[in-house]
């Protein structure tokens, strides 16, 4: 009886959470353009990252997220030297400071761009404050090809690999960890 129950009130929560998520992220659709400033001092712009494929992860200061941003972490460093670019962008508003004590002790050094977003911009374009992590897939025209959200079994960094070398026109699975 119980499995009887449990089967229809799982997809339909499963059901409700993909269309509510549906109205935010707009796979096939241009991805929203901001501007911001990373952990370091660079400005990083969207926009400027055109003519590459862009993994971008929305993140606020939780566990989950030091997850997610660990993922991005090994999908920079298999796709080093390649037309790629991996961003993280801590959408919460939290202080550089807070953002810079979070990175401290994550268990490797992130060194892809981590962004501060102080006026929650991102949060506003991407509807991430739902739905924390996200993480987008942009292709070089900057089109929203791939997303997923709060779960980092189907945004694991394979997953994430396997769609970038989709975009960069290689076979799944080319570029190895």
């Amino acid at each position: 009886m119980k499995r009887q129950i449990f089967l229809p009130v799982t997809l339909s929560i499963a059901m409700v959470t993909m269309a509510w998520a549906g109205g935010f992220f707009k796979v096939g659709e241009p991805a929203p353009s901001f501007s911001l400033t990373s952990v370091t001092g660079k400005p990083v712009s969207l926009k400027d990252l055109q003519g590459k494929v862009v993994v971008l992860g929305l993140f606020h200061i939780c566990e989950p997220c030091l997850i997610q941003s660990t993922n991005l972490q090994k999908v920079h460093d298999a796709t080093r030297g390649q037309n790629v670019a991996v961003i993280g962008v801590n959408s919460s508003g939290d202080s550089r400071a807070d953002v810079l004590e979070f990175l401290s002790v994550f268990p490797m050094k992130i060194t892809y761009p981590y962004l501060t977003d102080p006026d929650q911009i991102t949060d506003k374009l991407y509807g991430g404050g739902r739905f924390i992590p996200n993480v987008y897939i942009l292709d070089q025209n900057g089109v929203i090809r791939w997303q997923r959200v709060g779960n980092m079994d189907l945004a694991n960094d394979t997953a994430i690999l396997d769609e970038v070398n989709k975009l960069l026109g290689a076979s799944s699975g080319s570029t190895s960890l």
